[in-house]
């Protein structure tokens, strides 16, 4: 975490080393703002085989089928990033990511931290509440039909109902 102000465009390169670096190999296509769609940006990409999203520069081709695949893959792209936007904008909104009022950078950071930590937990948690909610359901449904399950012992076959 940097508080200096710079051009977050160049980091582009660096972060794609590291997935490489993690993963083995290099992602098939990279998501990000049109500040990432510089002149660098693009050559490293195109000569690592790594389709950037956004418009391509140039005349858009003439070919029908082609044009038509290529706004396929662009419509695409843009889907993939709406659940990332969409959790920026839920911590600013909601958890206030965009309003820290922390005048020191250690507790600016343990502020995001925290807030990123929240996110997590607040995500978690709705798996757990949708896991009760269907074990509930379930749980109704033997109680209105009277249904009654038949417990196997598994261990002492004899003592089965």
């Amino acid at each position: 975490m940097s508080w200096d102000n710079y051009n977050e465009g160049i980091d582009l390169i660096e972060q794609i080393e590291k997935y490489k670096n993690r993963f083995g190999y290099y992602p098939e296509s990279v998501h990000g703002d049109k500040i990432y769609q510089n002149r660098t940006n693009r050559k490293y990409c195109k000569e690592n085989n790594i389709r950037m999203s956004g418009p391509q520069l140039g005349r858009p081709t003439k070919e029908k089928e082609e044009l038509r695949e290529k706004k396929k893959i662009t419509k695409q792209d843009e889907k993939d990033r709406i659940p990332v936007e969409g959790k920026f904008g839920n911590a600013k909104r909601k958890y206030g990511l965009n309003i820290i009022m922390a005048k020191r950078a250690d507790t600016s950071e343990t502020t995001i931290a925290i807030i990123i930590l929240v996110l997590s937990l607040e995500r978690i948690l709705s798996g757990f509440l949708l896991v009760f909610l269907i074990f509930q359901r379930i749980r109704s449904y033997y109680k209105k039909n009277n249904v009654k399950k038949k417990v196997r012992n598994t261990f002492n076959p004899s003592l089965a109902t």
